[in-house]
């Protein structure tokens, strides 16, 4: 079965983004909105997703995303890998904000 994917600047207004980079990439720049899920923590924090309705999973590139979507529609979620990830999500122009007082970058 294929993937779904949309590009970030498909992404509704008001989905549920879940960005599954690790720590220090998620406190150097995410998606204002974005739940962050590190797929590193994935089982251990299933509780933490919403139990309906599309999920968007994004990383840095689409790599880890790919995955995670895989996994999660492999095991009764909704999800929709991001393709490009936050590298073509800050590219496109759509708002980023960072953890703290520093301007807000992908890392």
């Amino acid at each position: 079965m294929d993937q779904q994917t949309v590009a970030p600047t498909e992404v509704p207004e008001g989905a549920q983004l879940i960005d599954v980079r690790e720590q220090t990439e998620w406190d150097a720049g995410h998606a204002p909105t974005a739940q962050h899920l590190p797929a590193s923590e994935l089982l251990e924090k299933l509780d933490e997703l919403p139990e309906d309705g599309d999920l968007y999973i994004v990383c840095r590139s689409g790599g880890r995303s790919h995955q995670v979507t895989q996994w999660l529609n492999g095991n009764g979620y909704d999800a929709i890998n991001v393709v490009g990830g936050m590298d073509l999500w800050f590219e496109s122009g759509l708002p980023i904000v960072s953890e703290g007082d520093a301007e807000a970058y992908v890392l």
